[in-house]
């Protein structure tokens, strides 16, 4: 992926690349309220417990025929501690002096 600033006048921030391709043509080649995605991230999903469904082979401008998976379950939330205000307060406190600089 590459990103980048375009514009002078009015500067607009964009990413680049195939992956970034790629999750567009799951997206307009997909159906209505479906999660489509390509083999390798099937195989990603799976080992953190997400049910997938094949959907088969479709065809995907610039790659050809691709095998994609639908996303049939998600595995269940995990909880995570999360930051004390107080904490977080200071982060962000330290990173504005730091980019004042």
């Amino acid at each position: 992926i590459v990103s980048g600033v375009i514009g002078a006048k009015k500067p607009l921030f964009d990413i680049y690349g195939d992956t970034v391709n790629v999750a567009s043509r799951m997206d307009s080649t997909g159906k209505t309220g479906r999660v489509q995605v390509t083999d390798d991230t099937a195989v990603i999903l799976r080992r953190h417990g997400y049910t997938l469904e094949e959907r088969g082979e479709i065809n995907v401008k610039g790659k050809g025929r691709v095998v994609t998976h639908f996303i049939s379950d998600w595995p269940p939330l995990v909880t995570t501690p999360t930051t004390p205000p107080a904490t977080l307060e200071r982060r962000v406190s330290t990173a504005t002096q730091i980019v004042s600089l």
